[in-house]
């Protein structure tokens, strides 16, 4: 008979403390690790984590440590759930500490600035690729720390083990889909925050539905071609980890992302808004496009607009001013 899972979360912002809570309810021993003192003392101390999920009680049972080691001693899987910038600086640490063969599960999006690396690729580098799993999909912490319905795509590049960790960390409302294309998962879940910020941009520039649903539209076949080019599959980039994950951030201002590219479109200050991973993602983008020969308007627009070199009023503009084509060409 097997042993009851232990799992280690390696994060304690709003996804990596909702990813704890969703474990620990489902009856797995589960330590959450955060770098903030503040934020263990406060889940100890109050059983919430208001800084990243105001409102939302945890499970009583959720234990929350400074301590990356006693975190992942005994873990038989470990939810990673930091963000790309910040991941190399952790990933030796996690590598020395996860015993060898547990399973680490990346559920962070993101390219790296400067390096162009996927999140992936950091953390292979550290752990091996056959120990690890990417975990991405149309969700929202919040969602998920109530125990809404929520389903994801759990990928691995071997269809067993994605299977086997797809079975371990599903819950009764967290439905885990297996897949072997790791490409594909995180290309499409690092893409859509570029696309996200557009729509935000759209959105709070007053533009109108019929303008979000055409940049939404638009946007993923730029997120189609340049995931194919990357190596990934066709119907991945369809499935819940790429057209779904897409469709929820682009759908309001919970997407940290949209939120930016609201605020973008309104000329307001950016300065008090929350980490969106797009920011950091969209000038790699555009290379990586760029790069694969890839015409990709939306995402080199986003990443003009972030870097300042082209105003928002003059990239509708030149969005409009692009010579008519027909539309799948």
């Amino acid at each position: 008979m097997n042993q009851p899972d232990k799992i280690a979360v390696i994060g304690g912002g709003a996804w990596g403390t909702a990813l704890a809570a969703l474990q620990s309810r489902a009856g797995r021993s589960t330590v959450l690790y955060a770098r903030d003192a503040a934020t263990v003392q406060a889940i100890a101390a109050t059983g919430r984590n208001e800084r990243y999920l105001p409102g939302i009680p945890l499970p009583e049972s959720l234990a929350a440590t400074t301590d990356m080691a006693l975190a992942l001693g005994g873990a038989t899987v470990v939810l990673v759930v930091v963000p790309a910038q910040n991941l190399a600086d952790i990933a030796e640490a996690l590598a020395a500490g996860r015993a060898e063969g547990v399973p680490v599960v990346l559920c962070a999006k993101g390219i790296e600035r400067g390096t162009g690396r996927f999140a992936s690729d950091i953390l292979a580098a550290h752990v091996g690729p056959a120990d690890l799993a990417v975990l991405s999909g149309p969700s929202f912490a919040a969602d998920v720390a109530r125990g809404l319905p929520t389903a994801v795509t759990i990928a691995a590049a071997d269809e067993a083990r994605a299977d086997d960790i797809a079975r371990r960390l599903s819950t009764e409302s967290f439905r885990g889909y297996a897949s072997s294309d790791v490409v594909g998962v995180e290309a499409g879940g690092a893409l859509k925050n570029v696309l996200a910020i557009a729509a935000g941009i759209v959105a709070g520039a007053g533009l109108g539905a019929s303008a979000g649903a055409a940049i939404v539209t638009r946007g993923f076949v730029e997120l189609r071609r340049v995931g194919e080019a990357l190596g990934a599959r066709p119907e991945t980039l369809m499935g819940l980890s790429g057209l779904g994950d897409l469709v929820l951030t682009c759908s309001g201002a919970q997407s940290r992302n949209f939120s930016y590219g609201l605020a973008l479109g309104r000329g307001e200050d950016l300065g008090s808004l929350k980490l969106a991973e797009g920011v950091h993602s969209a000038a790699i983008a555009a290379r990586l496009a760029a790069d694969h020969g890839i015409e990709a308007p939306i995402i080199t627009t986003v990443a003009a607009i972030i870097d300042g070199t082209l105003s928002v009023e003059s990239a509708v503009r030149e969005l409009l001013a692009r010579p008519l084509r027909r539309e799948f060409d």
